[in-house]
């Protein structure tokens, strides 16, 4: 609640302020054009969405990457959609890669280290898909004991 109404206090200051200095016809022009960049955003996330896929494909991004890229360039094109400055600026930023890349790195690196390190007790377990050099010199056996009664 308390985001909303700093987000709602940064969107009056700036509306206002912007509106003030460009005009009233200007700001209405302004809430047409990013709304209709928006609706071309929606449009076209086809071709965006098969841009990720490749680049997932190829290695350059994870797959949790890739769901928080789609989920910036989709919420980008509704923050487009919804009227105010500060709204129209979130939602240019979220459609460039640049920076949606780098806040996605950014976070999910704090959330990995937090999800890996816990106060209680330190996972010393390896992921799954990852092998180490000592790992390929063991060899897994199982040893079967034959048990004779007398």
């Amino acid at each position: 609640m308390i985001y909303f109404l700093i987000y709602l206090f940064l969107e009056v200051l700036l509306s206002t302020q912007i509106s003030a200095s460009i005009g009233g016809l200007n700001t209405f022009f302004e809430i047409l054009a990013s709304a209709f960049f928006g609706m071309v955003i929606l449009a076209n996330f086809k071709s965006t969405l098969v841009e990720n896929l490749q680049s997932a494909a190829s290695g350059k991004i994870d797959i949790g990457q890739f769901q928080k890229l789609n989920i910036f360039t989709l919420l980008g094109a509704i923050l487009l959609i919804v009227p105010g400055f500060l709204t129209d600026i979130l939602g240019i930023i979220m459609q460039f890669s640049v920076f949606t890349s780098m806040f996605v790195n950014r976070f999910s690196a704090q959330s990995h280290n937090q999800s890996t390190y816990n106060s209680s007790n330190i996972n010393f377990e390896k992921p799954n898909n990852q092998k180490t050099k000592e790992d390929e010199d063991v060899i897994d056996v199982e040893i079967i004991t034959d048990t004779i009664s007398k």
